[in-house]
């Protein structure tokens, strides 16, 4: 099975996914995580084009396109043998405008069962992204991150028009991650 699993940033998604296949991992049930990032920026550097994320950001868009499809096809060889958890993101937010994390050219490599994504209320990731001083984001209003959000849905819903995948929305909220944890854990069972 292939799952992708997408949030805005400071929601918690990695942290849902990595507890949910530790629950499962008990059961017998086993997922690899891959994040997708990490797999094109390994590309990347065999290719002698990047170092680190910093340059594959600013390489050639027609480059980073090749990149991304190569990384779609990797996974998906990968998933061909095991469960593959794919942590990415579903949009990126640019001073642009919003960039999909799955272009079509992705997708047809992946082809995912399930896309979940992991939210929160708007002032709870507010709170969460101010508390870390781990990362550095830059600020972004409640409405900000809920218009974020919206564009995530908006996405992850036609990535499953593309692909055939269904999608869940899972609910990460303050004090209950256990809850998002299980449902996770629900979601991913066979």
């Amino acid at each position: 099975m292939l799952v992708v699993v997408v949030g805005v940033p400071g929601v918690g998604s990695t942290t849902v996914t990595t507890k949910a296949v530790e629950k499962l991992k008990e059961e017998g049930i086993n997922y690899e995580i891959v994040n997708f990032g990490t797999v094109m920026l390994e590309i990347a550097k065999e290719k002698g084009l990047a170092n680190d994320r910093d340059e594959l950001r600013k390489l050639n868009p027609e480059i980073q396109k090749e990149i991304q499809r190569l990384a779609g096809k990797k996974i998906a060889e990968l998933a061909k043998d095991k469960n593959i958890i794919v942590d990415t993101h579903s949009t990126i937010k640019t001073p642009k405008g919003y960039l999909p994390g799955l272009p079509k050219w992705v997708l047809d490599e992946l082809v995912p069962d399930i896309i979940v994504l992991v939210e929160a209320d708007n002032s709870e990731i507010l709170m969460r992204r101010l508390k870390d001083d781990t990362r550095k984001r830059d600020f972004e209003s409640t409405e900000d991150i809920g218009e974020h959000i919206f564009m995530n849905r908006a996405a992850a819903m036609t990535y499953a028009v593309l692909t055939g995948a269904t999608v869940k929305i899972i609910k990460n909220r303050d004090n209950l991650l256990d809850k998002a944890v299980e449902e996770m854990v629900n979601v991913l069972r066979p």
